[in-house]
């Protein structure tokens, strides 16, 4: 690589333009504006924590710099409270194989269930799982059975010995323990409206994952491409254009909409076509209709692991 492209990915600097951004709307919405209007403290802290996320993302990729761990520091702050970012990189990197999309035990992202697992369940959970897959019920039960279920394998893991899970989350208590400071000590917002925030941030980012993925026997076509490009584009830092991230997860978010246009029918074919113009097209499909079954369609395996 030249000497001029090596210094130019040294640090991507729209990446840091945004982390400055991000920051600084959230320490103005829990500080200053909280003062003068509440409710739009909230929304853009709720906006700022999911933008965030969305930086986490670009840093668990190897963004905006070469070196792991400064990418890490720079994301130190968990905004999102309840998500270690240990745990986020090792799950995504392994959801990241994409043999494995949607399978039910080898995806750890993945919203289907063994359709074995399915038949047992009571009906009041199985009620709860269909909810869960429309939009509506994916914005506003999604956070809190997303949660609980990775909460509740990561304790399973923790339990057995895994080591590199509990230390995920050791690490998460100091990234976790400077925000609620400075929520204490120096935010004006008022702790339940910040509270109220956090979770609302995770209902946005469940906006993005509500249909990434579908169940299909070719992994190129497991994968969708949402083609809004306002301001969930940029919150998500277009990976909405998901197919395009799945197959250069390597590329800075930037970079992603220029690649899409210049390949845009070699990814629409490659995904069988799995396309939506924006994210209102989904609501209006989706808002209150489950965009896939539970248990997983074309799971055969059948066994408990």
């Amino acid at each position: 690589m030249p000497r001029s492209a090596e210094l130019r990915r040294a640090a991507e600097w729209p990446t840091l333009a945004m982390l400055g951004l991000t920051y600084g709307i959230w320490a103005i919405a829990t500080v200053w504006l909280a003062d003068l209007s509440l409710t739009l403290a909230i929304i853009l802290s709720t906006w700022a924590a999911a933008q965030h996320s969305s930086l986490t993302h670009e840093a668990l990729h190897g963004h905006p710099t070469r070196n792991n761990i400064v990418n890490a520091a720079l994301v130190f702050p968990a905004l999102s409270l309840v998500v270690p970012y240990m745990r986020f990189r090792d799950t995504h990197l392994a959801h990241h194989q994409d043999e494995n999309l949607t399978d039910p035990y080898d995806d750890p992202e993945t919203n289907y269930l063994d359709p074995a697992v399915w038949s047992r369940l009571p009906a009041w959970r199985k009620l709860l799982y269909r909810a869960n897959n429309t939009l509506a019920g994916r914005l506003t039960l999604g956070p809190i059975i997303g949660l609980s279920s990775f909460m509740a394998a990561d304790w399973k893991e923790i339990r057995g010995g895994n080591t590199r899970v509990l230390n995920g989350w050791l690490l998460h208590i100091p990234a976790a323990a400077c925000v609620i400071w400075w929520m204490v000590s120096v935010a004006q917002m008022p702790i339940w409206a910040w509270l109220v925030s956090v979770y609302l941030s995770l209902s946005l980012l469940k906006l993005r994952t509500f249909l990434e993925h579908r169940a299909h026997d070719r992994t190129s076509a497991r994968t969708a491409i949402v083609e809004d490009r306002g301001l969930f584009g940029l919150l998500f830092l277009h990976n909405n254009l998901h197919v395009v991230h799945h197959m250069h997860p390597g590329v800075p978010w930037y970079a992603l909409p220029d690649l899409y246009r210049a390949r845009k029918a070699q990814y629409l074919s490659s995904n069988q076509g799995y396309r939506y113009a924006t994210y209102a097209d989904v609501a209006r499909k989706y808002l209150f209709r489950a965009k896939d079954p539970v248990p997983h369609p074309l799971y055969q395996d059948g066994q408990d692991r």
